[in-house]
């Protein structure tokens, strides 16, 4: 097995430089031609606050987010309840756990804000729930610019603006990518480098990460990861998968 040419450095573990492929010995055909029912890598869980019709606060996890410097992106099922609140305001907050909330998040699994409980979502055991908030033991916190609630419990909150919302080709599913204008973000001091107070240190910070319905690393058992994967296949792998070869 070939060594790292890195340079050692006190207290970082460095793997060495060798492939995946090189080091189980696979050939050229090694690898297998499979259908995933999704496609989670591996994502930070996002928290996302919104208001609700009625004026509650709401709160719901998600893994799909992905920013461009302060610009974030949000995937949802558009017949969900928290799409359809920051289209109706323009407003939300983003709040990022990090592993020490992990149950307070993993409270939030299958319940849903939409009542009825949306079709699909009951054969996944889904329940509607009023107070989400109450439900998780998470407390709702005044934003500073928006009406939406932070999450005061997470390390990492941003309160975000409404810029787009771009809905998937009918071929994905009922899906909605949200393009998000972060307007202000607040840390806790315990996840900020002491050489710069503008920067997140993310070994202090350890964020949560979600991989195929499971928290990365094992941290904590997934309410989520109980649904049969199975159920999120969509309907243009299904007819993928009944090709011949």
């Amino acid at each position: 097995m070939r060594r790292s040419s890195l340079p050692e450095q006190s207290g970082v573990q460095l793997y060495p430089a060798t492939s995946y492929a090189d080091s189980m010995n696979c050939d050229d055909s090694s690898h297998l031609t499979i259908h995933p029912p999704i496609l989670y890598a591996g994502t930070p869980v996002v928290l996302v606050g919104s208001v609700n019709p009625d004026g509650s606060p709401s709160v719901a996890p998600i893994s799909s987010a992905w920013w461009l410097g302060w610009n974030c992106v949000l995937g949802f099922g558009s017949r969900s309840q928290t799409p359809q609140n920051i289209q109706r305001t323009g407003q939300c907050t983003i709040n990022l756990p990090s592993v020490r909330e992990v149950s307070f998040v993993d409270r939030l699994a299958r319940l849903t804000a939409s009542d009825p409980v949306p079709p699909h979502k009951q054969a996944m055991g889904y329940t509607f729930c009023a107070d989400k908030f109450a439900a998780s033991g998470l407390t709702p916190q005044p934003s500073e610019l928006v009406a939406a609630p932070l999450v005061r419990e997470c390390p990492l909150q941003m309160e975000a603006e409404l810029a787009a919302a771009h809905s998937l080709t009918p071929a994905a599913g009922n899906l909605v990518a949200l393009e998000l204008r972060i307007l202000r973000v607040h840390a806790h001091p315990e996840i900020l480098r002491d050489s710069d107070p503008d920067r997140i240190d993310p070994d202090r910070w350890r964020p949560l990460i979600m991989s195929f319905c499971s928290f990365s690393d094992q941290v904590h058992p997934s309410r989520l990861a109980e649904i049969p994967e199975a159920m999120y296949r969509p309907q243009r792998v299904r007819d993928m998968m009944e090709q011949p070869a």
